[in-house]
């Protein structure tokens, strides 16, 4: 099972003539309801997004995945330059500020030479990314991604696997709450039949009644009480649930529909409980399949 929520980086290098390409990868996701794939790349990288979003679609399934690179080009013999025209469009820009400012009365500190030089574009420091064939670039940043790719699916099926662990407890205690609701029956009954006779002697006390009908309706109230149904699915549940966590590929939506139907027998135990020990029963499965449906939530 996995996990929709996990984390992967991953850093790396290579020589291309005299140029020394460096990337960061940084990917990250987090619940959805279908597959969201984010991709922040750098400007001119375009061109391999396509590749990126079917390798991830390759192997996800859902949840909102961020995916972004960092990208170096340099030269080791290489010195940087600055680019004059870049340094003459900043100091026209700052020239006008500066003019606007004082019109306005604001005095603005004068920028330094480290300032001007950390402007984009002033200071050349080698070969950009065109110089680079295009293919080429994308061969290697592809390749590299299916090792993040691995590294990420290993953390969201480390993930997975502690979520496992949860639900497995949670369906443990479902099944425990279930038996102890089959061995309050036999009391619960007992009880209710005390209940419908103090009832019924009420009525005949108060008015003459068919004791034909009467019997009708005390076995229909008999019928309606009967929980054996309600509990009989919830053990069915439990097995499909248990099934579910052994079972291979995205198992999210369906344990996410199990957790519904789990609820929805809770309910109708608690609606026809008529007995207080089975109502405590009844609440503390709620309480269990809402947690229980809190860690689905998170489930590939």
């Amino acid at each position: 099972m996995y996990s929709m929520t996990g984390y992967a980086s991953r850093a790396g290098n290579q020589h291309l003539d005299s140029a020394l390409l460096e990337w960061e990868w940084d990917m990250r996701a987090v619940n959805g309801r279908g597959l969201d794939i984010r991709i922040r790349l750098p400007e001119n990288l375009g061109f391999i997004e396509k590749k990126l979003r079917n390798s991830i679609a390759a192997r996800l399934a859902r949840g909102t995945v961020s995916l972004s690179l960092r990208l170096r080009i340099s030269h080791p013999e290489a010195v940087a330059q600055v680019d004059p025209d870049a340094l003459a469009g900043v100091l026209s820009a700052l020239d006008l500020v500066q003019s606007r400012a004082q019109a306005a009365g604001v005095l603005l500190q004068a920028p330094t030479a480290l300032d001007l030089l950390g402007w984009r574009g002033v200071l050349q420091h080698g070969p950009e990314i065109a110089i680079i064939p295009p293919e080429t670039l994308g061969s290697i940043l592809t390749t590299d991604l299916e090792v993040l790719l691995e590294d990420f699916v290993v953390s969201r099926r480390q993930e997975g696997g502690a979520l496992a662990g949860v639900i497995s407890a949670q369906l443990d205690e479902i099944a425990r709450l279930t038996v102890a609701a089959r061995g309050l029956s036999q009391q619960r009954s007992a009880d209710l039949r005390a209940h419908f006779q103090r009832a019924l002697a009420q009525v005949q006390e108060a008015a003459r009644a068919d004791p034909a009908r009467i019997e009708q309706e005390l076995a229909l109230l008999a019928v309606k009480a009967d929980l054996t149904e309600e509990l009989d699915r919830l053990d069915a549940h439990c097995t499909a649930g248990r099934e579910l966590l052994a079972a291979e590929g995205p198992v999210g939506r369906k344990l996410d529909f199990l957790t519904q139907e789990f609820n929805r027998e809770a309910n109708t135990l608690c609606s026809k409980a008529q007995h207080l020990e089975m109502t405590r029963i009844g609440l503390d499965l709620k309480t269990v399949i809402d947690q229980m449906r809190e860690q689905v939530q998170n489930v590939e």
